[in-house]
């Protein structure tokens, strides 16, 4: 009984996993976006997808993803909100830097 149930999961996770792909949403847990939020910051900007079509925004510091504090997170009801908000945060940096 339990290889037919452990059968029936994995097909479910491959159904899922084609959803995903069609809809264009990253797996739950799965780094989409990550910057250092300026040259010698010992900050980073890590966006990480919900499985969902969701994402939530964390500052960071330490080594992402096994051993890090998260000093600030904010959850988005999408990823690319969630990675313009990204940007945002460093795009600052980035353009001060050029200049």
């Amino acid at each position: 009984m339990k290889t037919l149930q452990l059968h029936r999961l994995q097909q479910v996770e491959n159904s899922i996993a084609v959803l995903r792909q069609q809809l264009g949403v990253s797996a739950h847990g799965e780094m989409i976006f990550q910057a250092p939020r300026g040259m010698w910051s010992a900050t980073d900007v890590v966006v990480e997808a919900d499985g969902t079509g969701g994402a939530k925004l964390l500052i960071v510091e330490g080594n992402y993803p096994s051993d890090y504090t998260t000093h600030k997170e904010k959850s988005f009801q999408t990823e690319d909100e969630a990675c313009e908000a990204a940007e945002r945060l460093i795009t600052p940096t980035k353009n001060s830097n050029a200049t």
